[in-house]
């Protein structure tokens, strides 16, 4: 499949996107911010719109109509989530507000209930603050230690060292599987399968992998895979867990509230069977029914050919990087094909600071990302207080991408020039 065939895809879905078709400063609009959120369909638009229009009630409570409806359509979504990631059930997966939600249910849950003084969690050095900072604060509580993966010459997860990191003492793995700022695509269904090979539970940050590529949690083998519905063509306050069900079983409540519950008395209760047992309260229902929506649009698109196109603008957008003068970009190259990375690129200029980039991109219509990312450690370790980062997603062209690229060239020019 070449690249002039899928892009008739993409000509085609950018219709289906109003927010692509506007202008910003007097320009057309060319969004590169996708792994800080995804822009939304009409498919999905249009669901969260009927849901409140026609279907809004809670859900689970009510025998009427329109609490029926919500039900339904808000349990559809569970089982489209289950077969987009191949669960094995559908109480496997649990929705919460977003990723971040996740992993701080199994840190709390699992983790603070499980881990002990000198049990051993490993991490990488790249992970986004959201798979540092309940980790930090579980291994505070408990007393357990914190080990992290560092990266190799080519900035990608340094499995050897994993290895060797890996002992009797290590008690969760916990990683994530796209770098929102390197890029790299880390093994995942082989550091899973070491970490059991120790006894280790293995935790996936999956939010930039879940998006753009095939994912098989029973392939991986992990025990929970957590993702965000933003980032995926959903709407913002959704995400899912997903955990093994013999793990979910085990691990009590991670909120107290109403629909978590099976009997209350006034000095103890009971608890509601998986995945409600993690839902406390009224969840995001036109969310949720969305992200059904979301998942619809993806498969019906083929997350085969999502991928496929990616690695061709990946490939496409490091060659024309590859001729803008005086910029480093981290992470790992593309292969040939364009594969084995995401289609992000993270970068500085010697002579342009990325927020200062930013900003002048900006008034050229395009929009993309700078700061830390989520990752200050991984930056410190790079050097960098700040990296800009063009991020790609289905609905971006080449001819995006050569706008970009222009662009950049030109913002760069220009310091240069007025710096003397």
């Amino acid at each position: 499949m070449t690249l002039a065939t899928e892009k008739t895809l993409a000509d085609r879905v950018r219709e289906e996107f109003p927010i692509l078709h506007q202008q910003v400063h007097g320009k057309p609009l060319v969004y590169l911010d996708n792994a800080a959120t995804s822009q939304k369909p009409n498919a999905v638009l249009d669901a969260l719109e009927h849901y409140y229009k026609f279907d809004n009630s809670n859900v689970h409570r009510g025998v009427h109509a329109l609490s029926a409806r919500a039900t339904e359509n808000y349990e559809a979504a569970r089982d489209k989530v289950a077969a987009f990631v191949n669960a094995a059930s559908r109480n496997e997966i649990v929705f919460t507000r977003n990723a971040s939600e996740a992993i701080n249910l199994v840190a709390y849950s699992w983790g603070a209930n499980t881990l002990q003084l000198g049990d051993e969690i490993i991490l990488s050095v790249m992970e986004h603050h959201s798979n540092l900072v309940p980790w930090q604060l579980v291994a505070q509580r408990t007393g357990a230690v914190l080990k992290f993966v560092e990266m190799t010459e080519t900035q990608e997860f340094d499995f050897e060292q994993y290895q060797s990191l890996l002992s009797e003492k290590t008690k969760l793995v916990a990683v994530v599987h796209v770098s929102n700022t390197l890029g790299c695509i880390n093994p995942v269904r082989d550091i899973t399968e070491l970490a059991h090979q120790r006894g280790a539970k293995v935790l996936i940050d999956a939010c930039q992998s879940v998006p753009h590529m095939p994912i098989d949690v029973q392939e991986i083998g992990c025990d929970w895979l957590v993702a965000s519905g933003h980032k995926m063509c959903a709407p913002t306050g959704i995400g899912f867990l997903y955990g093994k069900l013999e793990i979910l079983e085990a691990m009590p409540p991670f909120l107290g509230g109403g629909e978590m519950i099976a009997d209350v008395e006034l000095e103890a209760s009971t608890y509601a069977e998986l995945p409600h047992k993690f839902e406390a309260g009224t969840p995001a229902i036109g969310e949720a029914i969305a992200l059904g929506a979301a998942v619809d649009y993806l498969m019906n698109l083929g997350m085969d050919k999502v991928a496929e196109y990616e690695h061709e603008l990946c490939r496409y957008l490091f060659d024309k990087l590859s001729t803008v003068p005086g910029i480093t970009v981290y992470g790992p190259q593309p292969k040939a094909d364009g594969s084995g990375r995401a289609a992000l690129a993270s970068f500085t200029s010697a002579d342009v600071h990325a927020n200062d980039l930013s900003t002048l991109l900006d008034e050229a219509g395009i929009a993309i990302r700078t700061g830390h990312h989520c990752t200050q450690p991984l930056h410190k370790i790079l050097g960098q207080s700040s990296t800009a980062r063009a991020s790609l997603y289905f609905y971006n062209t080449r001819e995006e991408i050569d706008g970009f690229v222009a662009a950049l060239k030109e913002t760069i020019a220009f310091f240069k020039n007025i710096m003397g």
